[in-house]
Parts: structure tokens; C-alpha cells; sequence
């Protein structure tokens, strides 16, 4: 089995998370998929906005719980932003032609991705955000495993 290669991050605010974000958009690669998982309110947002940042977009990113992706397409690749939270079934996920995004040549991220787990590439960037409130309001660990 193939080793996973496994980071941890700690930030204290909210424009650590951003900064974070910040440099894995300048890092992504066409093609890269990233999922985000993490509880409501927890900085999956905030996290988001930094990576479109770092992927040169200038407009403003909010979640798209209702619409399901959300698609940028001025920075310098596109942006596929998905939040899949309110899937009912996998199929709705096909009648948006997913698999055009998931293997496009953007980056796609992909909150509340372990919904559709069975959908995932077979190679993915897993992006966790958790609260630890003892260590501070603000703490977040983020753990970013490839896959």
C-alpha cells in the first residue's frame, strides 16, 4: 500500500487559515482535486477564499450549499467549488456532469466530500478542518492528506 503523505497545520486566526489557503492555491496544479471536511463553522470558507485568492480570483467566494458548484473561471485556472452537503442522492451528482469538473482542467474542491466518497478520483488531496475550543476560539487543526 502505497504510503500517504500526511500534514498538520495549527492556526490561531482566522487570517492564518486564510494565509494557509493562500498558499495551497498557489500550489494547485490543473487537474488536483481537493476535499474539505469539517464540521459547520468550523473554517471551510475562510480556508476556500484563500485558495481562490491564491489562484488570482478576485471575486467574492461564498458556499454554494444550494446551487451544489459554483465555477470561477478568472484566476489563473478555473476554480470548481462544490458543496455537495445537501445531496440526497449520487445521481444529482451525475445530472451536473461531475465527472467534467472532477477531471477537468481546474482545480475542484469539494466540501462535504464524504458524502459522495464513492465518487472520488482515486487520487485526492483530503483537507480537514477541526476546533479545538481549550486551545483557543480561534484554533483550527488542519490536517491535508494526499490520497
Amino acid at each position: 500500500m502505497q504510503e500517504q503523505n500526511t500534514t498538520t497545520i495549527e492556526t490561531f486566526s482566522a487570517e492564518e487559515t486564510l494565509a494557509l489557503g493562500q498558499k495551497l492555491g498557489q500550489e494547485a496544479k490543473p487537474g488536483e482535486v481537493y476535499t474539505l471536511l469539517g464540521d459547520l463553522g468550523v473554517g471551510k470558507t475562510v480556508l476556500t477564499q484563500g485558495i481562490a485568492q491564491g489562484l488570482d480570483i478576485t471575486e467574492p467566494i461564498c458556499s454554494p450549499t444550494f446551487t451544489i458548484v459554483q465555477v470561477y473561471d478568472e484566476g489563473r485556472m478555473p476554480f470548481y467549488h462544490f458543496d455537495v452537503y445537501r445531496i440526497g442522492d449520487i445521481e444529482e451528482m451525475d445530472e451536473i456532469g461531475y465527472e467534467d469538473y472532477f477531471y477537468g482542467n481546474g482545480l475542484c474542491m469539494i466540501e462535504w466530500a464524504n458524502l459522495i466518497e464513492e465518487i472520488l478520483p482515486e487520487h485526492y488531496r483530503e483537507i480537514t478542518i477541526e476546533k479545538d475550543l481549550q486551545r483557543g476560539f480561534d484554533y483550527r487543526r488542519i490536517t491535508i492528506k494526499d490520497r
